[in-house]
């Protein structure tokens, strides 16, 4: 798509040869930026995954659980109303059907020096927030500097290698690096949302958490109430609108959260058409939930929507701070209690696959044994590892699925002992110190005790007892926060092309970080080094093996006992939605669905009670 006289210039990469050139700063490419160099899009048009002519209009209703107490989506207090990153434009926009390339939005041309020590962005001059104010360099600069003061660790470290943000002039502006080895910064920079400095130069950032925010994305505020619902309207004038980018998205007029306190409420509520569309996470009611005259006259459509993404990983995660999770021999035991066989037979319908690394169903994850060069890279380390992992494949429990795991219950009892460990009345206690071996399991959904209820049987027969305790949204947040837990079932996803992230995840430095995501409080000399060269990988080569080496350290130092994974999204929703033939391979591309007027006529015919908007 083209202005007379004009290219939006999707996104243009000109590595400099010395220092600073701007010898093409006036020519335009229809060319994206990727990290392995090559693109899919060479002239973009439009995403091969949208339709670039969907019908604007409609509106439609989500859900959440829990509730929410401010709408500043970047501070490390509260919690955050859903759907807030549609306010907010960023400089690039990544594609969803590459594995990390990236396509200008307000930034319309990019320059990177040659030996990676800064990346210039040149702002398309039609960018514009909502109130009409352009998008300028010091917003960029403003941006920046505004979030990497929040408190938030989370974008402390996603931005740590970045030396200064400088203003060039007013639609160009710098950021110069600190360490050159990074070759992701150029791309995880491109994500910045923009915030609007005129607007917070007389009201401090954040102080108002309830105060509506000035964006420039696609949608803005209409309405909320706090904890209950909140209602985003289309921006009819949005200045990226026909954008190659935007082009097949952000279809619905209205877009509303609706919170419920607890999963079966808001399951009930669904299949009674108070809100249209549900992604399910749970296989009970995946198979059983949804059944009743609705889905029979399929006015309630169920799919399941293939995709290509990691499973990240899902697991109970062991707090190593606490004293009783530090020896490995204790931590490895009690993965042996976890008897997905049987779970997945009787609880779970058989819909799930075991994860068996924390980038399953991906090229990243470890496999066999470690490679010539994994080894040159473990070796330094030695002393600190496993003995297995230099010639034995990871491995985890397995079971007939017949709840019969004697056997692997008689080698938990010999690592128990080998820690020191031995049972008296029927109960395991430290030979040492004479306390029992009991711990709790911190959940949030209710709907994981009936998978931990099994697991909590398994080590009662350890003489291990473990209490289940269930709490609310705002203290499971504060608790994680803190680290104040001994287990919890965490969750970390992963994408394509790890990088910056994995410091949050793994990092020693990230161990006692208020709010980062090291839920296991990992601080090994092995994982710091191996996260350092993920994120300083120079090509998609030594990204993937240095990725492979990380995934073995921390499967082989059993910081998780990991569950287990779908390779479909599961959705349901209410049928007066289309959506586009091809579906994104790394995402569900909600965003590029539609309401579908022949389709929302027949359902409201059908069942009037459902015109509600």
């Amino acid at each position: 798509m083209r202005m007379k006289g004009f290219s939006w210039g999707v996104l243009w990469l000109f590595l400099c040869a010395g220092g600073l050139e701007f010898a093409f700063a006036s020519t335009f490419s229809d060319k994206g930026f990727s990290l392995s160099g090559e693109v899919k899009y060479k002239e973009l048009k439009y995403f091969d995954y949208v339709n670039p002519e969907a019908p604007k209009g409609g509106a439609i209703k989500r859900y959440e659980i829990g509730g929410f107490d401010t709408l500043n989506a970047f501070a490390l207090k509260g919690t955050p109303a859903d759907g807030l990153e549609l306010l907010y434009d960023t400089l690039t926009v990544h594609s969803e059907d590459e594995p990390f390339s990236e396509y200008g939005l307000v930034a319309e041309r990019i320059q990177r020096a040659k030996d990676n020590s800064f990346v210039i962005f040149h702002l398309n001059k039609n960018a514009r927030f909502h109130d009409g104010n352009p998008i300028t360099a010091f917003d960029v600069e403003f941006s920046f500097n505004t979030l990497i003061g929040t408190g938030n660790p989370a974008i402390k470290r996603y931005y740590e290698d970045v030396k200064e943000v400088v203003v060039v002039d007013k639609y160009t502006v710098k950021f110069n690096f600190s360490n050159k080895e990074n070759r992701e910064l150029p791309l995880i920079l491109g994500q910045l949302r923009i915030l609007p400095k005129h607007f917070y130069e007389n009201r401090p950032f954040g102080e108002n958490p309830l105060e509506i925010p000035l964006g420039s994305g696609p949608y803005r505020i209409l309405s909320f109430e706090t904890g209950k619902e909140i209602v985003y309207e289309r921006v009819k004038d949005y200045w990226a609108q026909k954008h190659p980018t935007r082009l097949g998205y952000f279809n619905f007029d209205r877009v509303a959260y609706e919170y419920y306190k607890d999963e079966t409420v808001a399951l009930e509520a669904f299949k009674a058409g108070a809100y249209d569309f549900r992604q399910e996470s749970a296989a009970k009611t995946w198979a059983l939930g949804y059944e009743g005259e609705p889905l029979k006259k399929k006015q309630i459509i169920k799919e399941e929507i293939a995709h290509s993404l990691p499973s990240g990983m899902q697991g109970y995660f062991f707090n190593t701070r606490r004293d009783l999770f530090k020896d490995i021999r204790v931590r490895e035991a009690l993965s042996y209690a976890f008897d997905f066989e049987w779970s997945n037979k009787n609880l779970f319908f058989g819909q799930y696959t075991r994860t068996k690394s924390f980038f399953d169903n991906s090229e990243l994850a470890s496999f066999g044994t470690p490679s010539p060069q994994e080894r040159e890279w473990l070796t330094p380390f030695k002393e600190q590892l496993p003995e297995g992992i230099f010639d034995q494949p990871f491995t985890l429990p397995t079971t007939k699925g017949d709840g019969n795991i004697r056997p692997q219950l008689k080698r938990a009892q010999q690592l128990l002992k080998e820690a020191g460990y031995e049972i008296k009345n029927k109960k395991l206690i430290h030979t040492t110190t004479g306390q029992p071996f009991v711990f709790e399991l911190l959940l949030l959904s209710p709907a994981m005790e009936r998978v931990a209820l099994p697991f909590k049987r398994n080590l009662a027969t350890l003489g291990i007892e473990m209490k289940i305790r269930t709490i609310d949204l705002t203290q499971y947040i504060n608790r994680l926060r803190e680290f104040d837990y001994d287990m919890i079932v965490g969750v970390i996803g992963q994408s394509l092309s790890p990088g910056n992230e994995q410091r949050y995840y793994w990092h020693s430095s990230s161990k006692d970080e208020r709010g980062s995501k090291n839920y296991a409080g990992i601080d090994h000399p092995a994982v710091d080094r191996l996260v350092e060269m993920v994120v300083n990988a120079k090509d998609r080569r030594e990204l993937v093996d240095y990725t492979r080496a990380l995934d073995r350290v921390l499967l082989w130092n059993h910081y998780v006992i990991p569950h287990f994974h779908n390779r479909t999204f599961r959705v349901a929703h209410w049928n007066r939605f289309s959506r586009p033939n091809i579906s994104p391979l790394y995402g569900l591309g909600f965003w590029t669905w539609w309401v579908d007027p022949q389709k929302e006529e027949e359902l409201l015919k059908a069942r009037p009670a459902l015109k509600r908007r």
